[in-house]
């Protein structure tokens, strides 16, 4: 394995319970089989990092390349009980709120890409996977698993686009503390929605995430089953229904899958 960086911040000082994993499989199933082992031992936002990862899980079983001890792949557990199942893609915008604007203080031109894909300008630096399990109406558990590219050199996969901060900055950073201040942006979020009672922190956040989508401006180009189109955003439900606007003034709604974005 190649030599870490000298770290800024140690697992003692970590804002959240911290397991640190030479090696997996996957984070995910990892912290799945963690809490279904023992879920009353396992703390809200316990996160599992593992420095070398054989079998990274993307979107629809999509696989992640990440480089052993360049990257940050890892995964952390919540039990949003007071979450209604109908209203899960709240989670989903906390995590990428938190990754992107993490990933702000570094550089600039960072957007979530609908629905939760990480994007510096029009390449991908981070992938999202998110698992709840219900209970009755509600979210009883919530696995989040993410890959940050931070300091990959090359990437030998045929992913269509990828990128690291490092290739972004010319320069190595503290993975430690880039994971460090996302968990401190996820509790925070977190938190402010745990103790609102009137939903206006359910507001902020999807107000904020619309604000931070990739090509959240003026019209572009999409394909869906009908074929090719040009439209604007116009909002983003709680369901996380994607709507757009086309030339003619169609709203059009679509789920994760369903829609395309073209160059």
């Amino acid at each position: 394995m190649k030599k870490e960086l000298n770290l800024m911040i140690t697992p003692a000082e970590f804002p959240v319970p911290l397991i640190i994993l030479p090696e997996t499989d996957s984070t995910n199933n990892y912290l799945t089989q963690l809490c279904n082992e023992q879920q009353s031992a396992v703390r809200e936002f316990t996160t599992v990092i593992a420095e070398r990862q054989t079998a990274g899980k993307g979107q629809r079983g999509n696989s992640w390349e990440s480089e052993d001890c360049r990257n940050i792949t890892f995964s952390f557990v919540l039990y949003p009980t007071f979450i209604e199942a109908r209203r899960q893609f709240i989670l989903s915008q906390i995590v990428s709120l938190s990754i992107k604007e993490e990933l702000d203080q570094w550089t600039e031109g960072i957007s979530i890409k609908w629905p939760n894909d990480i994007y510096w300008n029009e390449k991908k630096i981070c992938g999202i996977l998110i698992e709840n399990d219900l209970s009755g109406h509600h979210i009883g558990r919530s696995i989040s698993g993410i890959g940050v590219n931070i300091n990959q050199d090359v990437f030998r996969s045929n992913a269509p686009n990828p990128i690291s901060l490092k290739q972004i900055t010319g320069k190595d950073h503290d993975r430690y503390l880039i994971l460090a201040n996302i968990m401190e942006r996820v509790k925070e979020y977190y938190t402010l929605l745990q103790a609102d009672t009137s939903n206006n922190a359910a507001d902020i956040i999807t107000e904020r995430y619309v604000r931070s989508l990739f090509r959240r401006n003026g019209f572009h180009r999409y394909a869906d089953a009908d074929g090719e189109f040009l439209a604007r955003l116009l909002r983003v439900e709680p369901d996380g229904r994607f709507i757009l606007k086309d030339q003619t003034g169609k709203e059009r709604g679509y789920l994760f899958k369903e829609v395309q974005y073209l160059l």
